[in-house]
Formats: C-alpha cells, structure tokens, sequence
C-alpha cells in the first residue's frame, strides 16, 4: 500500500490529480465527523482531533510527540479508580508509545534490544501468576509494567535516536525543578509557622512526601551527571542541585536521600567516566548520611508504634505472610487491591514487592531485568551512559525503602536509559554521514581502485 501511494503521489506536477482530489474528499469527510460529534459527543470529538493532530505531527517528525509528552510522564495526579487507578503519567506514556514503536529509527542499538528483550523475559515469568489469579488489577498491572520500562525505554529512544536529546534532558530536568520550588516554598511558609514536619506538597494537586523526595532526588543525580550534550551550564547545575536537595530534605524523604548518596558515591568512584569528579564531594554527603539516621534514630527511640520504621518491620512481616501462600508463582500483580488477605498495602521494597505478587520465578526475571539494564548502561560510551547509571542506581537504591512499581518512579529511569541509548545512537549516524567519502575508518583517503 505505501509503495502504491508513494507511485500516485510522484504523478505529472508533484501528486496525481486523483489522489490530490481523495485526499481532499477524505479530509472533508473527516471535518465533517467532527464537526457532528462536536455537538452529540464533544468528548470523542476532541479525541479523534487531537489523534489526527498527533498523526500528522508524528509524520512530520517522529520524534515530537514523545518529546513534547515528557513533562506529562511526571505529572502522578491519580485519573483512574479501583482496580485501574492509574495516572497522568500512566496515560501520557502509552500515548507517546504508540508514535514510539511505529515510527522508531531503527536499527534499534544492541543495548536497547537487550533491555527489550529482558523485559520481555520478565513479562514472560510474571504471565504465570496473571493466568493463576484472574482479577482484573492483575491484568492491568502486567499491562503497566510493561509499558512503564518497554514503553519508557521506546519513549526514551524517540527522543534521542530523534536528535532531540538535549531538549529532551532539559525538559526532564527544569520539570523537576517546578516540583522542587513549589517544595521548597511550601516547606519555607510551614517552618515560618513553627511547623518542622515533612512537607506534602498540596499545587498543583496533592503529592505524597516520598514522591516529591525521590523525583526531587532523581533530578539532583540528573544534574549532578550533567552530560556535556545536555548543554547545562556549571552555574546552572549547581542552583538547580542546590534547589533539588532543599525540596529533598523538606520532605524528609529518607530513601531520596540514600539514593542522592550511593549514586554520587558510585559516580565519585567509577574510574571510567566522562569527566573527573573530586572525592571531596564524599565528605559533602556526610551531612546528609547524619540526617537520615538521626531521622531513624528518632522514630526508632519514639513511643509510637505506627510510624514509618515500625510500619515497614510489620508490612515486611506480613508480606512473608502472603508470600507462603504460593512462594513459586506468587499471589498476583496489585493483589492488596483484593479481598483475598486481610492486608492491603504495597510492600515498600523492589523485591519483596515482586517475590509476593510474582514468586520466586518472577523475582529472578525482575533481577535479571535490572542487571541487564545497569549493565547496558555501564557499559555505554561514558560520554552518553554516566546519566542513565546515575538515574538506576538511585531509583534502584530508593526502591529498597519505597514502592518501586509507581508511575513516574518506576518509569523515569528506563526513559533516561533509552534517551541516552538514541542519543548514542544519533550521535555515531551523525559521525558516519560527516565523515568524508572517499576516506577509510581512520580519516585517510581509501587508494583509488585499479582496473
């Protein structure tokens, strides 16, 4: 078919007569479709719209809207309810998927086939526990953590493999900034008011403490990596980490912390990397170690039996308590949103999360997933891969003391990881295109050949 169009459209004069007037015909027709259900069903009308609005923007430029969703990935306001209570980011992400995987340059780089590909693996073990439990947050789950690392690392390569990856970056970056001020203002106006407790962020729309912790987290490593093709200035970066860890210790977000600190810690000590970074930065992070564990300390010393560190001991407790109800398959995906136990919380830990609602088959898949991805990103050119490392150890580490499978959170590092992937993969089509015909690998011109 697209050869057929492809032959009309290279008839007498540009485009064949017939296909100008069928092209006009259809748009007609389309205007008016519009046009009726504008007045029954406005809704659907804006939907069908925006769609032939995003086609025709896909086509011109395949990577615009991708780019153009990314502060949308960030945006957690809840949109869905019971079993499909997803959000904003959720909806935006597989909107910018569909663009993503239809049109993504290709071919796809080996470490994105390799991430895919344990992705898959992953989908593959955790098919099982949806097949035993028939509910239906277990279907919708599955569905949602394959789209939130596949889909986000589509999303991510889009971006990147588009030339758009600076821009990109940016986006990501001055996004969690607005989250960081709006923190820090708030956070400014309680403890003007005496109040010295974690600040919830309440504009645009409510944020848990955790959230804005670890996003604001997220985006201080983002800063701190600073890749030279981001185009962030020294003076910039280091306002914008300053801004980031003040909205971090606002919200007291202990696990956003440890997550700033072992990524720094393990950029500080990478030997291959893109630039030097001093040692001394070690000893500017042992303030921040202090902080958390005087937090610790306090909520351990405390009487009340309900606060976030006893609260974890119990929800560990009796996560091993479901998890014995099928330890190799698991009980399913979002299986607190059921009936079935008398317990309904998501365990905050990465593995735990995954051994109750996946079991032990679906734990060594989620491992294997994660090893594959920070490998692919080590691995990487330093040059494109110290931002995608710095963003998964810290999710990685703050998945230990929070949810892991959470819109944005759990999202966020895989577009990175395929944002950086596409513009390694850009920059080295770049390379080849300017390198001057007639010359060999090393830039000597080739012997001309002999008859």
């Amino acid at each position: 078919m697209a050869g057929v169009i492809s032959e009309r459209m290279r008839g007498h004069g540009g485009t064949d007569r017939a296909f100008q007037l069928g092209l006009v015909l259809a748009a007609v027709a389309l205007v008016a479709v519009v046009g009726r259900l504008a007045v029954t069903m406005p809704e659907a009308a804006i939907v069908i719209a925006v769609a032939v609005l995003a086609a025709g923007l896909t086509a011109v430029q395949p990577g615009l809207i991708p780019v153009a969703v990314l502060p949308l990935l960030l945006v957690v306001m809840r949109v869905g309810s019971g079993g499909v209570d997803l959000s904003l980011s959720d909806f935006a992400l597989a909107a910018a998927s569909v663009p993503a995987v239809f049109l993504a340059r290709r071919p796809f780089a080996p470490g994105i086939r390799a991430v895919l590909w344990a992705s898959a693996t992953y989908q593959f073990a955790t098919l099982v526990t949806v097949v035993n439990n028939p509910y239906p947050a277990n279907a919708v789950e599955w569905a949602h953590a394959w789209m939130m690392v596949s889909g986000s690392l589509l999303v991510g390569w889009a971006v990147g493999a588009n030339g758009h990856g600076r821009i990109g970056v940016r986006l990501l970056v001055w996004t969690i900034a607005v989250v960081a001020v709006i923190t820090v203002v708030e956070g400014a106006i309680h403890i003007s008011q005496g109040d010295l407790t974690p600040v919830y962020p309440t504009f645009p729309y409510n944020m848990h403490k955790n959230f804005a912790g670890t996003l604001c987290g997220i985006g201080v490593v983002m800063v701190y990596a600073r890749p030279d093709w981001a185009g962030l200035s020294r003076r910039v970066s280091r306002a914008l980490v300053v801004l980031m860890l003040l909205a971090v210790l606002a919200t007291q977000s202990r696990q956003a912390i440890i997550g700033i600190v072992a990524a720094i810690f393990v950029l500080v000590l990478r030997s291959n990397t893109d630039r030097k970074r001093s040692k001394l930065t070690l000893l500017v992070l042992a303030p921040l170690i202090v902080f958390v564990t005087n937090l610790v300390q306090d909520q351990v010393q405390s009487d009340n039996q309900f606060n976030s560190v006893f609260q974890r001991l119990t929800w560990f407790q009796d996560s091993v308590t479901v998890w014995i109800t099928d330890p190799w398959f698991g009980v399913g995906l979002r299986w607190w949103y059921t009936d079935r136990f008398p317990f309904r919380f998501q365990p905050p830990n990465a593995e735990i999360e995954v051994l109750t609602s996946a079991g032990v088959v679906g734990l060594v898949a989620f491992l294997a997933l994660m090893y594959v991805a920070l490998r692919v990103a080590w691995r990487l050119d330093p040059t494109y891969g110290t931002l995608a490392v710095a963003v998964l150890v810290t999710r990685l580490v703050q998945g230990q003391f929070d949810l892991f499978w959470a819109a944005v959170q759990g999202s966020l590092p895989f577009v990175v990881l395929g944002l950086c992937l596409g513009v390694k993969w850009h920059a080295d089509r770049r390379d080849e295109h300017a390198a001057p015909t007639g010359s060999d690998s090393l830039g000597t011109r080739a012997p001309a050949a002999t008859a």
